[in-house]
């Protein structure tokens, strides 16, 4: 059997992702996980599916980073009911 000799592809950012960007997100995230709301209830609810603490806040990150994606390309409003959605 020949083995593959493809490069295997690393997943994530690529090396000239903004570093600031990224830490911005992962603070709020922190923030976010310990402070009342509806971010830290979509939290709490990943806990609640057995999901490791670092796992449940790199979600949160990236939920938040969606969020304010789509709030920046769509020029909408936070809306909570989208949150909730996706944590049932």
């Amino acid at each position: 059997m020949l083995r593959n000799r493809e490069r295997i592809s690393v997943r994530g950012l690529n090396d000239n992702y903004n570093h600031d960007l990224k830490n911005l997100f992962k603070s709020t995230a922190i923030s976010a996980s310990t402070r009342p709301g509806p971010l830290r209830d979509f939290y709490l609810a990943l806990l609640a599916k057995g999901m490791r603490p670092t796992m449940a806040r790199l979600t949160l990150a990236r939920k938040i980073a969606a969020i304010a994606l789509t709030m920046w390309k769509k020029g909408v409003d936070f809306d909570v009911k989208h949150l909730d959605q996706q944590t049932v």
